[in-house]
Protein backbone atom coordinates (compact mmCIF):
# COMPACT_ATOMS: atom_id res chain seq x y z
CA UNK A 1 0.00 0.00 0.00
CA UNK A 2 2.92 2.41 0.33
CA UNK A 3 3.35 2.26 -3.59
CA UNK A 4 0.11 3.69 -3.97
CA UNK A 5 1.07 7.48 -3.03
CA UNK A 6 4.30 7.15 -4.74
CA UNK A 7 2.44 5.95 -7.82
CA UNK A 8 0.11 8.74 -7.68
CA UNK A 9 2.57 11.26 -7.37
CA UNK A 10 4.50 9.83 -10.13
CA UNK A 11 0.99 10.30 -12.68
CA UNK A 12 0.93 13.66 -10.94
CA UNK A 13 4.40 14.65 -11.89
CA UNK A 14 4.14 13.05 -15.15
CA UNK A 15 0.86 14.94 -16.07
CA UNK A 16 2.26 18.40 -15.12
CA UNK A 17 5.48 17.94 -17.19
CA UNK A 18 3.29 16.48 -20.30
CA UNK A 19 1.21 19.81 -19.89
CA UNK A 20 4.26 22.12 -20.00
CA UNK A 21 5.39 20.42 -22.98
CA UNK A 22 2.35 20.33 -24.77
CA UNK A 23 0.70 23.75 -24.24
CA UNK A 24 2.97 25.76 -24.10
CA UNK A 25 3.78 27.69 -27.62
CA UNK A 26 6.55 25.98 -29.92
CA UNK A 27 9.41 28.54 -30.86
CA UNK A 28 10.61 28.38 -34.43
CA UNK A 29 14.30 27.87 -35.29
CA UNK A 30 16.64 29.95 -37.39
CA UNK A 31 14.32 33.01 -38.01
CA UNK A 32 15.20 36.49 -37.52
CA UNK A 33 12.99 36.95 -34.65
CA UNK A 34 14.45 33.51 -33.06
CA UNK A 35 12.22 34.18 -29.80
CA UNK A 36 8.76 34.33 -31.57
CA UNK A 37 6.66 31.69 -30.43
CA UNK A 38 4.44 29.26 -33.20
CA UNK A 39 0.90 29.35 -31.83
CA UNK A 40 -2.28 26.71 -32.58
CA UNK A 41 -4.23 27.46 -35.42
CA UNK A 42 -6.52 30.30 -35.15
CA UNK A 43 -4.41 32.50 -33.47
CA UNK A 44 -0.93 34.64 -33.54
CA UNK A 45 1.73 35.60 -31.10
CA UNK A 46 1.37 39.24 -29.38
CA UNK A 47 5.33 40.47 -28.64
CA UNK A 48 3.69 43.08 -26.62
CA UNK A 49 1.10 41.15 -24.09
CA UNK A 50 4.02 38.46 -24.79
CA UNK A 51 1.23 35.19 -25.05
CA UNK A 52 -0.83 33.55 -28.27
CA UNK A 53 -4.18 35.72 -28.87
CA UNK A 54 -7.02 34.84 -31.26
CA UNK A 55 -6.30 36.20 -34.75
CA UNK A 56 -9.74 37.45 -35.47
CA UNK A 57 -10.01 41.08 -33.81
CA UNK A 58 -6.09 40.66 -33.21
CA UNK A 59 -4.76 44.57 -33.56
CA UNK A 60 -1.24 43.89 -33.91
CA UNK A 61 1.26 45.93 -35.95
CA UNK A 62 2.71 44.95 -39.28
CA UNK A 63 6.06 44.04 -37.49
CA UNK A 64 4.36 41.58 -35.29
CA UNK A 65 2.68 39.93 -37.92
CA UNK A 66 5.23 39.55 -40.17
CA UNK A 67 7.49 38.17 -37.71
CA UNK A 68 5.22 35.82 -36.51
CA UNK A 69 4.47 34.47 -40.07
CA UNK A 70 7.75 34.07 -40.69
CA UNK A 71 7.98 31.70 -37.70
CA UNK A 72 4.78 29.86 -38.53
CA UNK A 73 6.90 29.70 -42.28
CA UNK A 74 9.96 28.32 -40.20
CA UNK A 75 8.02 25.76 -38.83
CA UNK A 76 6.84 24.45 -42.32
CA UNK A 77 2.71 26.04 -41.69
CA UNK A 78 3.14 27.75 -45.10
CA UNK A 79 -0.01 28.46 -45.96
CA UNK A 80 -1.01 29.52 -42.43
CA UNK A 81 2.09 32.14 -43.07
CA UNK A 82 0.47 33.26 -45.93
CA UNK A 83 -2.79 33.91 -44.41
CA UNK A 84 -1.09 35.77 -41.67
CA UNK A 85 0.69 37.62 -44.59
CA UNK A 86 -2.96 38.29 -46.07
CA UNK A 87 -3.33 40.69 -42.78
CA UNK A 88 -0.74 43.14 -43.03
CA UNK A 89 -1.80 46.64 -44.04
CA UNK A 90 1.47 47.55 -45.53
CA UNK A 91 2.14 44.47 -48.41
CA UNK A 92 5.40 46.37 -49.85
CA UNK A 93 7.79 46.41 -46.97
CA UNK A 94 10.83 43.94 -47.75
CA UNK A 95 10.12 41.45 -44.99
CA UNK A 96 6.41 41.03 -45.99
CA UNK A 97 7.63 40.08 -49.42
CA UNK A 98 10.88 38.31 -48.59
CA UNK A 99 8.64 36.14 -45.64
CA UNK A 100 5.15 35.84 -48.92
CA UNK A 101 8.50 34.68 -50.97
CA UNK A 102 9.81 32.35 -48.73
CA UNK A 103 6.63 30.24 -48.11
CA UNK A 104 5.43 30.39 -51.57
CA UNK A 105 9.18 28.39 -52.67
CA UNK A 106 8.97 26.40 -49.66
CA UNK A 107 5.17 25.58 -50.69
CA UNK A 108 7.22 24.42 -54.39
CA UNK A 109 5.98 27.74 -55.82
CA UNK A 110 9.51 28.95 -56.89
CA UNK A 111 8.65 30.72 -59.72
CA UNK A 112 6.48 33.22 -57.67
CA UNK A 113 8.79 33.23 -54.71
CA UNK A 114 11.35 34.57 -57.43
CA UNK A 115 9.19 37.22 -58.03
CA UNK A 116 8.20 38.15 -54.31
CA UNK A 117 11.77 38.22 -53.66
CA UNK A 118 13.18 40.36 -56.54
CA UNK A 119 10.18 42.97 -55.27
CA UNK A 120 11.56 42.35 -51.47
CA UNK A 121 15.64 43.23 -53.12
CA UNK A 122 13.82 46.20 -55.09
CA UNK A 123 12.61 47.60 -51.66
CA UNK A 124 15.68 47.27 -49.43
CA UNK A 125 18.57 45.89 -51.50
CA UNK A 126 20.77 45.83 -48.43
CA UNK A 127 18.72 43.17 -46.81
CA UNK A 128 20.77 40.17 -46.71
CA UNK A 129 18.60 37.71 -45.46
CA UNK A 130 16.38 37.93 -49.11
CA UNK A 131 19.61 37.92 -51.18
CA UNK A 132 20.08 34.22 -49.32
CA UNK A 133 16.48 33.11 -49.83
CA UNK A 134 16.84 34.28 -53.57
CA UNK A 135 19.91 32.83 -54.14
CA UNK A 136 18.61 29.51 -52.98
CA UNK A 137 15.72 29.83 -55.19
CA UNK A 138 18.13 29.98 -57.92
CA UNK A 139 19.73 27.10 -56.83
CA UNK A 140 16.87 25.21 -56.80
CA UNK A 141 16.12 26.77 -60.52
CA UNK A 142 19.52 25.52 -61.66
CA UNK A 143 20.64 28.88 -62.05
CA UNK A 144 23.89 28.74 -60.07
CA UNK A 145 25.55 31.63 -61.62
CA UNK A 146 22.76 33.84 -60.54
CA UNK A 147 22.66 32.41 -56.86
CA UNK A 148 27.10 33.47 -56.84
CA UNK A 149 25.67 36.98 -57.75
CA UNK A 150 23.46 37.09 -54.64
CA UNK A 151 26.28 35.66 -52.52
CA UNK A 152 28.17 38.67 -53.81
CA UNK A 153 25.89 41.12 -52.84
CA UNK A 154 25.77 39.65 -49.55
CA UNK A 155 29.50 39.87 -49.16
CA UNK A 156 28.92 43.85 -49.96
CA UNK A 157 26.56 44.23 -47.40
CA UNK A 158 27.72 41.80 -44.45
CA UNK A 159 31.16 40.05 -45.31
CA UNK A 160 32.16 36.20 -46.00
CA UNK A 161 31.12 36.06 -41.90
CA UNK A 162 27.97 36.51 -41.70
CA UNK A 163 25.04 33.49 -41.40
CA UNK A 164 23.50 34.59 -44.45
CA UNK A 165 26.64 34.29 -46.87
CA UNK A 166 27.36 30.81 -44.50
CA UNK A 167 24.22 29.47 -45.60
CA UNK A 168 24.12 30.80 -49.66
CA UNK A 169 27.78 29.77 -49.78
CA UNK A 170 26.72 26.28 -48.39
CA UNK A 171 24.15 25.78 -50.76
CA UNK A 172 25.78 26.32 -53.62
CA UNK A 173 28.73 24.04 -53.06
CA UNK A 174 25.88 21.88 -52.81
CA UNK A 175 24.86 22.37 -55.75
CA UNK A 176 28.03 22.00 -57.34
CA UNK A 177 29.18 18.65 -55.69
CA UNK A 178 26.25 17.28 -57.72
Amino acid sequence: MIFAPLRLASLVAASALSATLFCAPAFAEGSDSDTTPVCKKGEVYDKTSQKCVKQSGANLSDENLADYAYSLAKAERYEEALAVLDTVKDQSGAEVLNYRGYATRKLGRTDEGIGYYLKAVAADPQYAKVREYLGEAYVIKGKVDLAEEQLQAIDAICGTTCEEYQDLHAVISGAKKI
